[in-house]
């Protein structure tokens, strides 16, 4: 068994940090000086080191290159009011990634090179992290095919990096969404359930055809009815209706999120009724035709919460209400004020550095 309880390190003697405008960032730009990397061959994870950030070399035959086996995670780490630094949940996805891996035929990674890598690369990329409001450094890490063969069969070679990143707001303000019947995201038995690169290349079309309508996102339907709301964009999707938070069940089609698992524990604990089911787009618009006060946001690691403030159904425009006592606001405190040190964490989340 390998030791990964400490990685090498090569020190990056240019540092990008006095060129990143901490009050103005641009999400996905400014990667931070290091990187983790490690191989898988021979049946092992081997040769896991932190260096400098760079590119990389891959042979033009790798796998991932043509038959998108490949898959990521994305978490976030925050500075706290001592100036020391937790991960949030860092244990769910490394859970999640292994399931991801899984599920797409590729080699699950050792809890060592995962956990312990990471806590190594974010105390070394520290200075990164910001202070400001909604800001955090953004880990991405992810795994792909890089054996140099074509072929359509589970590689026997692959890669694991590490890269980070400093973020602000996701999104500026609230989004505007349209609910998508023809094209799909994912159907059960698939790979929805999976965070893989293929589930968001297929997202890119419908997404660009909806913006030219003027919309930022789309909420996806099932693959079978194309009728219960599933997913929105990136985030999972949740309602709140007749004052009890309603969010589309985990069904194999939908990504098990780490921030929606999140919000809904802070929510029974506040007393909030929670219902995890399907929910049609004809029950949502039976609703807002019948008055009834509707909230719709979208909840996930980048985004947090985001605030829809208008819903596009068969040609129609309805609008969810955006106020500042809405509950989604009450929520989001909560999760941030846990994230960042503000409040007690009582659930185990924070993962100190």
């Amino acid at each position: 068994m390998i030791d990964f309880t400490s990685l090498p390190v090569t020190e990056n003697p240019n540092s990008g940090l006095g060129t990143v405008d901490f009050d103005h960032i641009v999400f996905g730009q400014n990667p931070t000086d290091h990187m983790l990397q490690a191989i898988y061959s021979n049946s092992e994870w081997t040769d896991a080191e932190i260096v400098p950030f760079s590119t990389i070399s891959l042979s033009p035959l790798a796998l991932c290159l043509h038959y998108g086996q490949t898959v990521f995670e994305g978490f976030k780490a925050y500075r706290q009011p001592d100036g020391g630094i937790s991960v949030f949940r860092m244990d769910k996805h490394y859970q999640r990634i292994n399931r991801s891996l899984s599920r797409m035929g590729m080699p699950e990674l050792p809890e060592p090179l995962f956990m312990q890598g990471i806590r190594q690369l974010v105390d070394l990329e520290k200075d990164w992290i910001p202070s400001g409001n909604d800001t955090s450094l953004y880990i991405r890490p992810f795994v792909f095919a890089s054996e140099p063969r074509l072929g359509v069969k589970g590689a026997k070679e692959y890669r694991f990096m590490v890269v980070c990143m400093p973020m602000g707001k996701y999104y500026e303000g609230n989004v505007s969404v349209k609910v998508e019947t023809g094209f799909v995201r994912a159907v059960e038995g698939g790979t929805g359930d999976a965070k893989c690169g293929g589930n968001y290349a297929a997202a890119i079309l419908p997404t660009q055809l909806a913006n030219q309508q003027g919309y930022d996102q789309l909420i996806w339907t099932d693959g079978i009815h194309h009728e219960y709301m599933e997913e929105s964009g990136t985030m999972n999707l949740m309602f709140v209706i007749d004052e009890r938070l309603v969010t589309p069940p985990l069904s194999g089609s939908i990504l098990e999120g780490i921030t929606r698992d999140s919000i809904l524990t802070i929510a029974r604990d506040l007393g909030i009724p929670v219902e995890e089911r399907k929910i049609s787009y004809r029950e949502l618009v039976a609703a807002f035709e019948e008055g009834k006060k509707i909230e719709a946001f979208g909840v996930g690691t980048a985004a947090v919460i985001s605030p829809i403030e208008r819903i596009g159904i068969n040609g129609r425009d309805y609008f969810p209400s955006v106020q500042d006592n809405s509950l989604f606001i009450t929520l989001k405190k909560q999760l941030q004020d846990i994230r960042t040190g503000l409040a007690p964490d009582r659930y185990g989340w924070n993962e100190i550095i």
